[in-house]
């Protein structure tokens, strides 16, 4: 089986040499140049000649502007024919939507399969995979999903792409929250550890304190494996879905303001465990 990656950042390169090291012919896309590619992969020069000759497409790239670009560009359009698009994109359902008719009205299969998980998992094949669309194209699909991890099959293209920005939602809000608390109880001379064991014992611990809390208390957000700008991007995607079903966004709004606020002042490119430092700044 031959499959091309395309979008051959963080996540695509660590998916890509995954897959590789199945022993399946994986040839890489990146719509820009880069000078070394993933280890097992051929990086191939023009969108054609990743697509050509593969079976599958899977598609990791930065957001819808950028799918649209790649996959509904009147040029590209033949390649789809008879393959099948598995799009690991962070999108909104509408917008997985739209690209999967597209893709059907040219002959194509689409698939929906947003991860939870970054590249260690990616690495690890640990990651859990947020499927939508056909059980027909998982089944065609899964020698490559169990390479990378654990699918899961939501349903119809859309609720996949739904759950993945609910669970996005969550680190925001968890961090957020998880911040103010750490916050307070740094500056009322609180010792961190107890208050921490207190919290593991409590039914209100998520793992993911555990995960950040260094970050926080070095004030080091370097290293990011999900910068704080693609947060940002997936939580005002979640509050667009979430509104035209009639859900109060307004919690989240307030922390899409303090994520603006982090991007336009340096911390674009941070660990997402930055919030820490818009919520509780240095005294």
């Amino acid at each position: 089986m031959n499959i091309a990656i395309l979008g051959l950042g963080l996540m695509g390169r660590a998916i890509a040499q995954r897959i590789a090291g199945f022993g399946l012919t994986v040839r890489g896309y990146n719509r820009s140049p880069i000078t070394d590619g993933p280890v097992g992969v051929v990086v191939s020069h023009t969108l054609d000649e990743a697509v050509a000759p593969a079976h599958i497409i899977w598609v990791m790239l930065a957001d819808f502007a950028a799918c649209e670009a790649v996959l509904l560009a009147e040029e590209n359009q033949p390649l789809w024919r008879n393959r099948l698009v598995i799009n690991g994109a962070t999108i909104s359902p509408d917008q997985s939507r739209t690209l999967a008719h597209a893709i059907h009205t040219l002959g194509g299969r689409y698939l929906e399969a947003p991860v939870l998980g970054s590249t260690p998992q990616a690495e690890t094949g640990t990651l859990q995979i947020l499927l939508g669309g056909d059980a027909a194209d998982i089944k065609r699909a899964e020698s490559i999903l169990q390479a990378l991890g654990t699918p899961t099959h939501f349903g119809e293209v859309g609720q996949g792409a739904a759950v993945k920005l609910a669970m996005n939602q969550l680190i925001g809000s968890l961090t957020a929250a998880f911040s103010m608390s750490v916050g307070l109880v740094q500056r009322e001379g609180v010792d961190i550890t107890q208050f921490m064991e207190t919290l593991r014992a409590s039914a209100l611990y998520a793992p993911t304190f555990d995960k950040k809390l260094q970050k926080m208390l070095d004030r080091d957000f370097a290293s990011a494996n999900f910068p704080l700008k693609h947060l940002l991007k997936d939580l005002q995607l979640f509050t667009t879905a979430a509104e035209s079903r009639q859900i109060n966004t307004q919690m989240v709004h307030s922390l899409t303001d303090i994520l603006t606020h982090a991007t336009t002042t340096g911390a674009s490119d941070a660990d997402y465990s930055a919030l820490f430092a818009e919520i509780v700044p240095p005294q």
